[in-house]
């Protein structure tokens, strides 16, 4: 039976950590095997390449460690880190360098990499291998909102056209465009209209859809599987995408799957950014448009037309209601906006 993409997915990220690892204190097999329980490969791999990151700038940035063997490392050694290291690392990866490369981290990829030693610290304190929590004493940096940017409706309709149509290329796009134009509006019509999450959108395969229902399914982070549904419009663009995929003879592993590249290959996510940049820069070149925004425009589109949060960060699968809040501006301006007729200083 052929896997999943997910399942292809967490196989190659466990292969990822075991290899990073390698260059890691022995300690930090504990770790993983410890929360392998109740994390995800991906969120581990993430965890494995901030720690990696964090003993390389203890070995080189800061006196008790300076030029240490990090596989030398033990846990008394990490019982040494203190808030000032702590400290010192968030200035750090502010602005570094990496094999000559310049790497910035902005506040938000900063407040992840201090997550990930923090889950570290935490862990082994947790289990009486460290005298205190140090990480706990150090304050998250904060966040600024950044503005949210998505497509307003009339960008919605350019956006489709121009997916449908070909119009406004360029003789090069259009060239491309004849191979792939029922591929790209089927994909584009499918974000505008479920919300769905870019890895959701790549993982999806031929047989995830039921047309009867105008419904299919999608695995969510953390490997939940829920059924979502879509409009006629929708269904008409996917269902002719697949008359044409269905006579498309893909690569091996990627027989079952729905959005195919031009090599015959299960599109990947890096490829899926890049088709929905092509289309948006053409109808609007100053805003930077991405499949999450893409969810962010159906977000805010579903709220206005069933006020109910509530209801759109179930179908947008957040497990917090001030999640959606958050992410989606307009709906906490229509919210503001409906509050401001509500009270009045005569009556009628």
């Amino acid at each position: 039976m052929e896997e999943s993409y997910f399942e292809q997915r967490d196989e190659k990220n466990i292969l990822k950590i075991r290899e990073i690892r390698k260059n890691l204190p022995a300690f930090c097999g504990e770790f993983f095997r410890g929360i392998e329980q109740y994390t995800t490969p991906l969120t581990r791999l993430g965890y494995a390449r901030d720690i990696k990151l964090f003993f390389e700038f203890l070995v080189a940035e800061t006196e008790e460690f300076y030029e240490k063997n990090i596989m030398e490392l033990d846990l008394e050694d990490l019982d040494k880190v203190n808030s000032t290291h702590l400290e010192m690392f968030l200035e750090y990866i502010s602005l570094y360098k990496v094999n000559g490369k310049t790497v910035k981290n902005g506040e938000r990829a900063r407040c992840r990499k201090l997550s990930s030693v923090r889950a570290l610290l935490k862990y082994f304190y947790k289990k009486d291998k460290l005298k205190s929590n140090v990480a706990s004493k150090i304050d998250t940096p904060k966040v600024h909102e950044n503005q949210i940017i998505r497509l307003e409706l009339d960008e919605v309709e350019k956006v489709l056209n121009l997916a449908e149509t070909g119009n406004d290329m360029t003789q090069m796009q259009k060239g491309f465009h004849k191979h792939t134009q029922a591929r790209d509006y089927a994909m584009l019509s499918l974000f505008l209209g479920t919300g769905i999450r870019i890895s959701e959108c790549v993982g999806l395969n031929l047989d995830d859809f039921d047309f009867k229902q105008n419904a299919f399914k999608v695995t969510r982070k953390g490997g939940n599987k829920v059924i979502l549904y879509f409009n006629d419009e929708v269904s008409d663009a996917l269902q002719n995408y697949i008359l044409q995929r269905k006579n498309i003879k893909a690569e091996p592993g990627s027989e079952n799957a729905l959005f195919l590249s031009l090599q015959n290959k299960r599109m990947c996510v890096r490829s899926v950014e890049k088709l929905v940049k092509k289309y948006s820069k053409i109808i609007n070149p100053l805003k930077k448009i991405t499949p999450h925004k893409l969810r962010s425009t159906f977000g805010t589109n579903l709220y206005r037309e069933t006020n109910d949060i509530y209801i759109v960060a179930d179908v947008l699968g957040h497990k917090d209601v001030n999640t959606t809040r958050k992410h989606y501006a307009a709906i906490s301006d229509d919210i503001r906006r409906s509050a401001a007729t509500k009270v009045k200083f005569r009556k009628d």
